[in-house]
């Protein structure tokens, strides 16, 4: 799939002077400008999907596409709160979209990251804008790649971790599902990051926390953002992973069958 078709073609909520779109300004029209080239040169035309199909390929297309570009916008603005990048923030996030997007498309994303880093983010009001055209599963994912790039220096400092939590809130993520990513970034759940996990209480009941674990395996399943690309989908296993290690620790704990 053509990386312009898949991103540049379906980004409509991020232009026409909405909050998004003016942190994004000229570089982005730069990348539309060479997507296009690409896309329109002779042999380059892609049959696209006919019949009702099309409709939801261009779904997923639109969905990719929004997601790639509040990747970027939250990249900067966490890389930005405690003063300066770090080259392995830089280095996490490189890695991350060349497995995503492969190296070519990752290569325009960072030219895009490098322009938004000069740049000031009204935060509040691109995340809103976020929320509202991303789901709840999606909104998740993007800030648990947010607390993996504030870790990738060694240290989630005060700033990093303020400037997560205000992302997190005007996502519309309750504070029981951001203590719970934070908690899936151990070494290995343990009994007492467990309950944290699961988002539930260790005076909970032992059907109370069956139907919290319940509530998690649909909240996290990687299924909900399988159509986000590979290594999205891998990060959502791994989070998955997480909670099945956590109710495994309650189970033991408990003497759960």
């Amino acid at each position: 799939m053509g990386y312009g078709k898949w991103i540049f073609g379906s980004i409509g909520f991020a232009l026409s002077g909405t909050p998004l779109g003016a942190v994004l300004g000229f570089a982005l029209g730069s990348l539309i400008d060479n997507a296009t080239d690409r896309v329109s040169r002779p042999g380059n035309e892609q049959p696209g999907p006919r019949g009702a199909s099309a409709g939801q390929e261009r779904a997923k297309q639109a969905t990719a596409g929004d997601v790639a570009l509040s990747l970027v916008v939250l990249t900067a603005a966490v890389m930005k709160a405690d003063g300066a990048a770090t080259q392995r923030e830089l280095g996490h996030a490189r890695a991350f979209f060349n497995r995503q997007f492969g190296p070519q498309h990752a290569a325009e994303l960072l030219r895009l990251l490098r322009d938004t880093l000069q740049r000031t983010i009204p935060l509040r009001e691109v995340c809103e804008q976020m929320r509202q055209h991303l789901a709840h599963a999606e909104r998740l994912q993007l800030v648990h790649y947010l607390i993996g790039l504030a870790r990738a220096d060694g240290i989630v400092d005060r700033a990093e971790r303020q400037i997560i939590q205000d992302i997190a809130f005007y996502l519309g993520i309750s504070e029981k599902d951001l203590a719970s990513l934070h908690a899936m970034f151990g070494v290995k759940v343990t009994a007492s990051s467990a309950y944290a996990v699961l988002e539930t209480d260790p005076k909970a009941s032992d059907d109370e926390v069956k139907k919290a674990y319940r509530r998690m395996v649909i909240k996290h399943h990687p299924d909900k953002v399988a159509h986000l690309g590979e290594q999205f989908q891998k990060d959502a296993a791994e989070k998955f992973k997480k909670v099945q290690e956590a109710w495994d620790a309650v189970k033991a704990e408990r003497g759960l069958a």
